[in-house]
């Protein structure tokens, strides 16, 4: 198997999508905070899409809190295709 090294215009990112359920439900990052049991600045990274690396825990409290599930939350996009 040959190594390849992939970049982001060739498999795509991850998005997260927090906010508009959020305010949505008119919920602040504090309060969601409190009701995930968690920091504000955990909440606040997921609520301005700067998650580095995804707590299952924390999806999972957020998803139980907005009811809702993790495809609501995170969205992947994929590669941009071009005919050149």
């Amino acid at each position: 198997m040959e190594n390849v090294l992939y970049t982001i215009a060739q498999y795509g990112h991850i998005t997260i999508e927090l906010k508009p359920l959020m305010d949505k439900k008119h919920i602040t990052r504090y309060a969601m905070a409190r009701a995930v049991n968690t920091r504000f600045e955990v909440i606040d990274k997921w609520y301005r899409g700067h998650v580095e690396k995804i707590d299952a825990d924390v999806l999972a409290r957020i998803c139980f809190v907005l009811d809702c599930t993790p495809g609501d939350i995170i969205r992947y996009v994929p590669p941009e295709t071009s005919n050149t």
